[in-house]
């Protein structure tokens, strides 16, 4: 009898641990497979944009924290709702690599390493720009939105926001991962995502947490015109069963 209870045991364990690797391998095994795959052919000459990214940001980190370097940051990359379009449409693009003051940097060069460098791999570099700078100009566009539909709607900011500095990765992060995941078919990851985002801004109904859905929202978007766009082509997504389930490098 405890012989067969051992045995009943050992085949639920293998059940299970089947069931989890099933599972991690149709959620991440694509991606893992074609991240793991650059990187072991060209190690870090894979993710080159990544990498001045991270530079970048960790330059600007510097230099605004140093009495000279504040003006010179702010007058390029911090946009403010309260700022003319122009002048926040200009900045924008730099905006995304100019760390938020009151959040520690390390953060901020972590995500930049680790969703951009994901996604220079799985997208190619002009595609990861694409999605990032959308998602950020997401977030700033809705900014302005925000408050102009006022504090009494969900949807809504209230005129205090105007004076917030909005800077930072990321709703170009928050963007990256949910395209990425989406094309790599990681649903459950990228649903987890969305949700976390969604309990973010129900606990903190902030602007960086808003910012961070109207990204996901862009994102999203982007997904369904592509898709479609796709399937009038008769283009197929790049899945296991294809040849062309590979490390797509491109520029």
């Amino acid at each position: 009898m405890s012989g067969s209870s051992r045995e009943d045991r050992k085949d639920r364990k293998d059940r299970d641990r089947g069931g989890a690797r099933g599972f991690a391998r149709r959620e991440w095994g694509q991606l893992f497979t074609t991240v793991r795959t650059a990187l072991a052919t060209k190690r870090w000459r894979a993710i080159p944009m990544t990498l001045a990214a991270v530079c970048l940001t960790a330059l600007f980190q510097v230099v605004q924290n140093q009495d000279w370097g504040y003006g010179p940051v702010h007058d390029l990359g911090f946009v403010r709702a309260e700022d003319p379009l122009w002048l926040a449409l200009l900045r924008t693009p730099l905006s995304l690599f100019v760390p938020a003051l009151d959040l520690p940097v390390w953060g901020a060069l972590a995500q930049v390493l680790l969703v951009f460098g994901i996604a220079e791999i799985c997208l190619g570099r002009r595609r990861t720009l694409a999605v990032a700078y959308l998602a950020t100009l997401a977030g700033t566009l809705y900014a302005r939105a925000g408050i102009a539909i006022g504090p009494d709607s969900p949807l809504g900011l209230p005129a205090s926001d105007a004076l917030v500095v909005d800077t930072g990765p990321s709703a170009a992060v928050v963007g990256l991962a949910v395209y990425v995941c989406r094309r790599y078919r990681a649903y459950w990851t990228g649903g987890l995502v969305v949700l976390a985002m969604v309990v973010e801004v129900v606990v903190k109904p902030n602007l960086a947490g808003k910012e961070h859905l109207a990204a996901i929202a862009a994102a999203l978007v982007l997904i369904a015109v592509v898709s479609r766009r796709e399937r009038r082509q008769g283009g197929v997504e790049p899945g296991p069963e294809t040849r062309s389930w590979k490390p797509p490098i491109r520029s």
